[in-house]
């Protein structure tokens, strides 16, 4: 069976006219299967592709792409839980849930489990099973060792696994918007500060390293994960689905490379070399996934 290429969802702050003309290049050109969209990150930014959001379905379905709507990623608010509420309860289309919350509304019904609800051990898949899930994207911080045990579980239980296999990666969350603070504002008056960073907002140590990235609430890697040269190892782990996060620059390209590499057409180090001439500005990462510091990088 052919792996599975995705496209997570734009995780930051771009502008309705840019993020509905990536979706139209993703229908054209991009060689994945399924693609996310949704709000991830704040709930302020939603009513801003509102305008957009029809178009850019319709062009994507009649591209023939596997269509899945991504919920919050964490409700602090009102408006947060009113957002979930609409996105999960929207029966028409399959839906991610990146906040426990959006699971009662999900109950019983197929589904997706994101990236950002923690699912590190066979409980937690068989809880999701049982509760209707059928693709668990899985954190891009667990390690090859603990990728193939969940593998082999969710094999058993019919389930799909994704692992993300390129951008960067999202490590946590917080109820305070960085961003916006950073510019001496609160999260109920940014004036959306974060459309600043396509890519984030890169944070550097004292030593003046550069260390994170910020995107509103989320805190990410500086890095770029790259698992260009894992592709093998985790194809005969029996992982159906492999998972590319968005970036403002290169990642038509990427898509391209990795559904090359996915069907053996090219070499794990032409495909790094092809992937750094359309790249964010960031050195490439898997350290997380030889249980390393997430930052390492070892060579394909």
């Amino acid at each position: 069976m052919q792996s599975k290429l995705s496209l997570g969802p734009v995780l930051f702050n771009w502008s309705p006219e840019q993020w509905r003309d990536f979706y139209f290049q993703v229908a054209d050109e991009a060689p994945v299967d399924t693609v996310y969209i949704g709000e991830v990150i704040c709930s302020k930014r939603a009513p801003l592709f509102e305008p957009v959001l029809e178009e850019v379905v319709t062009r994507l379905t009649e591209a023939g792409k596997q269509l899945i709507f991504s919920t919050l990623s964490e409700t602090a608010s009102a408006v947060d839980r009113r957002l979930v509420e609409r996105t999960a309860s929207a029966d028409e289309f399959f839906i991610e849930a990146n906040d426990a919350s959006a699971l009662e509304y999900l109950e019983g019904k197929p589904h997706a489990i994101g990236p950002h609800i923690n699912t590190f051990n066979e409980e937690s898949l068989e809880f999701f099973a049982e509760n209707g899930a059928k693709i668990i994207s899985l954190s891009p911080e667990i390690p090859k060792q603990g990728i193939k045990e969940l593998a082999g579980f969710a094999e058993k239980l019919d389930i799909e696994l994704e692992v993300q296999i390129y951008g960067r990666m999202g490590l946590a969350l917080s109820a305070r918007c960085y961003s916006a603070r950073a510019h001496n504002r609160t999260k109920d008056t940014c004036q959306f500060i974060c459309d600043k960073d396509l890519d984030g907002m890169v944070i550097e140590t004292m030593e003046g390293r550069p260390f994170l990235a910020i995107n509103g609430i989320q805190t990410m890697s500086y890095s770029c994960l790259n698992l260009a040269g894992e592709i093998s190892e985790l194809q005969n782990m029996g992982i159906p689905r492999y998972r590319i996060s968005p970036h403002s620059i290169g990642t038509i390209e990427t898509c391209k490379t990795f559904r090359d590499l996915l069907d053996g057409k090219t070499s794990p180090e032409k495909a790094v070399e092809e992937m750094k001439q359309n790249t964010i500005d960031a050195p490439f990462s898997n350290g997380f996934y030889h249980d390393k510091s997430g930052y390492d990088w070892q060579q394909a």
